[in-house]
């Protein structure tokens, strides 16, 4: 109980003793402090579109955070459509690829309005 007291005696003192040395006037000439939050975030800019009629599935109850071919079908993306998509998940599987879509394999996909879709059915614009 009489460790806590002091220690907690010290704390006080170390906090005291730093405020006394920011009221100081030499301190007072120095530049302010840099704010503790973060900058704010960029707004999401990358656009993709449509390479041709792809499905944008969700997650299934048992398909965890990232879709799989047999998730179900949100709505389809048809070709030339432009989404806007800066976030993606991986879905690796040990037995290889976790799809082949638009006639290639692939483990990425995009997050866009509504649900995934296959990276290998996007191009950047």
């Amino acid at each position: 109980m009489i460790q806590r007291l002091m220690t907690a005696a010290a704390m006080v003192a170390a906090t005291l003793s730093g405020l006394a040395l920011a009221t100081t006037p030499a301190a007072a000439g120095a530049p302010a402090a840099v704010s503790a939050h973060a900058p704010a975030a960029k707004p999401c800019t990358t656009k993709w579109r449509a390479v041709q009629r792809v499905a944008v599935r969700r997650p299934g109850p048992y398909d965890g955070r990232v879709a799989t071919m047999n998730s179900p079908v949100h709505h389809h993306l048809h070709r030339g459509q432009i989404v806007r998509s800066c976030i993606v998940a991986i879905g690796r599987t040990q037995s290889g690829p976790a799809y082949r879509a638009c006639g290639k394999d692939g483990s990425e996909w995009r997050i866009v309005s509504g649900g995934q879709v296959p990276q290998t059915c996007l191009r950047r614009v």
